[in-house]
């Protein structure tokens, strides 16, 4: 089997960082944990990640001392130490508004809908669908603007 990285095409320059999540694992030592957070502290400071004003940490650091796994017959080369990071940023408006603006232009062409309601899905269900994807974005957007002066709905 072979494995396959899919990203989203974006720039996260022009966004904002709302959270991060970087998974450590394989072999640390106990200063190991000094080190991540003093690399954490610079990469806040850089000019060209932004994160949004009202996460104070915005990172979460996992430390797993198990080596990673290497699997018989991949491609994959057997290494000590990895390191994933899952980030939640305002730039992902923008596939999306690509994704709206694709839809849209084949949509008003009809383009593939004979299936779809064929297969028992109304048409009106593509409207719907529509405005979730816009609320999401203006939703990040939203995310994107806050000043973090007003309480959120939760109270916090």
């Amino acid at each position: 089997k072979q494995w396959y990285q899919r990203r989203v095409r974006g720039s996260t320059k022009q966004g904002l960082y709302m959270a991060c999540c970087m998974l450590f694992r394989g072999n640390f030592e106990s200063n190991s944990s000094h080190e991540i957070n003093t690399a954490i502290a610079k990469i806040k400071t850089r000019k060209d990640m932004h994160f949004v004003d009202w996460m104070p940490t915005g990172f979460k650091v996992g430390l797993n001392n198990c080596t990673p796994r290497v699997f018989p017959d991949d491609d994959m080369a057997a290494v000590t130490r990895t390191c994933t990071m899952l980030s939640n940023s305002t730039a992902v408006q923008q596939p999306w508004l690509r994704l709206i603006d694709k839809f849209q232009r084949m949509f008003t062409k009809r383009a593939f809908v004979h299936w779809y309601v064929g297969e028992g899905l109304e048409e009106a269900e593509f409207d719907v669908a529509l405005a979730n994807i816009q609320a999401l974005i203006d939703e990040y957007d939203l995310l994107g603007k806050d000043d973090g002066a007003e309480e959120d709905d939760y109270g916090f």
